[in-house]
């Protein structure tokens, strides 16, 4: 946990901050001195966040929408100042068997996830590169299956994945700008939202359980830290990383197998 004040003279947009990890990593960056904006398609919990935090700013955004993500923004930078740092957080999920997932389906998750992902990073990016430049940081939420694939989620696995190389790409042309873009890979989360959509039968989490070698899920506050760290002067020399959070998940193949307790 870093030090009250580490984060002081940031002004920060978290996507999707009204709740679960958003709200979480929203929650922690203010309690660090940060200032915080969180948007979101849904007015009331954005509005719980602020509350929580005990100040801040939001503002209803589409992220798949450019013109609303400049609008977010604007607002942002009208209640706080300057933003120099954002939370691509924002996400759709559900499990479904590829062959019956509609191209609504498709276009939707991918919308939300890469093109929204790309729009506020670009966003972000224009208005820091018009001020001049300086320390500016970027921290994407992916997940391991980007890299692993992931049967009933290949919207959000082929999302992800895009924007694991997007985190890359950007780290690359930003670097001259000050700008630093790192993604964070969380395994399996415990959160209301998860309980209810990946793993509602009480089987399939015991099976997710006995293939993560720590044992247990992962909390939101873990979360939380991996992303006040990435985004403070303790991580300035990191970008175009990926730090995965996953209990040693990751590593549970080949010949790892021989070691994973029942």
């Amino acid at each position: 946990m870093l030090p009250e004040g580490s984060l002081a003279g940031r002004v920060v947009l978290v996507t999707g901050g009204g709740s679960g990890l958003g709200r979480s990593m929203a929650l922690e960056l203010s309690r660090l001195g940060a200032k915080v904006a969180v948007c979101g398609r849904r007015r009331e919990p954005l509005e719980e966040t602020v509350a929580a935090m005990g100040g801040g700013a939001f503002a209803q955004c589409d992220v798949r929408d450019p013109e609303q993500v400049e609008a977010a923004f604007a607002a942002a930078e009208e209640a706080l100042g300057p933003v120099t740092t954002l939370v691509n957080n924002a996400a759709g999920n559900f499990v479904v068997k590829a062959e019956d997932l509609s191209p609504n389906g498709w276009r939707a998750v991918l919308g939300i996830v890469l093109d929204g992902t790309f729009f506020c990073s670009r966003e972000l990016a224009r208005r820091h590169i018009a001020r001049g430049g300086g320390p500016a940081q970027i921290v994407n939420i992916i997940a391991t299956y980007a890299w692993t694939g992931g049967p009933g989620t290949v919207h959000s696995s082929a999302a992800k994945a895009g924007v694991l190389n997007l985190t890359r790409t950007l780290a690359v042309e930003w670097a001259g700008h000050g700008i630093r873009v790192n993604a964070i890979a969380p395994g399996p989360i415990d959160t209301e939202k998860t309980r209810e959509q990946l793993w509602p039968d009480p089987e399939v989490q015991r099976a997710i359980l006995r293939s993560i070698p720590a044992k247990r899920f992962g909390r939101e506050e873990e979360v939380a830290n991996a992303c006040a760290y990435l985004v403070s002067d303790f991580s300035d020399y990191v970008t175009g990383d990926c730090m995965t959070l996953d209990g040693g998940g990751w590593l549970n193949k080949g010949i790892f197998e021989l070691f994973k307790e029942d």
